[in-house]
């Protein structure tokens, strides 16, 4: 009986922390707090399907150069979304010099995660296709057309869309 007591007590400790740490990044991200969190998710399950699909791979197995920078490239990306958000809080700033209040909470960085998220959804799809799982013949072109057309999102356009 102590013994469940005890467990019950540290289940409810980690579940305190856990909801701690995602309020408080919900609080500091906003509404960049989902795309973020796909993201990252995205990036967890590309690098194990990649590990995965490396010894399936024709170029050899699994190399801890490659790896290294998979994780370079996987938190590089990360950066990219920080370089939007400042992107974001320079044209807020410039409208707000400017004299027009807009609600452009995160559009760019949005876009740029969503944008990762895509990217990183292609590379889990073609690892699959290498460790030789079978796909829904919608699925890679469904991806890939969602992927283009934030390649073809006009930002200026949505902001005048908002503004009106």
């Amino acid at each position: 009986m102590e013994r469940k007591v005890r467990y019950v007590k540290k289940v409810n400790h980690v579940k305190l922390y856990v909801t701690a740490v995602t309020s408080l990044l919900s609080s500091i991200l906003g509404i960049l707090y989902v795309p973020v969190l796909l993201m990252v998710l995205c990036n967890v399950v590309d690098y194990i399907t990649g590990l995965w699909a490396a010894g399936s791979r024709q170029d050899g197995g699994i190399s801890s150069y490659r790896s290294m920078r998979g994780i370079i490239k996987k938190v590089t990306m990360w950066l990219l979304v920080v370089v939007g958000a400042i992107i974001d809080q320079l044209l807020l700033y410039a409208f707000q010099v400017m004299g027009y209040q807009i609600h452009l909470t995160f559009l760019v960085a949005c876009v740029v995660a969503i944008w990762i998220i895509c990217n990183e959804m292609i590379s889990i799809l073609e690892n699959m296709v290498d460790i030789g799982i079978g796909l829904p013949g919608f699925l890679m072109p469904l991806v890939c057309n969602l992927k283009n057309s934030i390649d073809n999102i006009d930002i200026a356009e949505s902001s005048k869309n908002e503004k009106s």
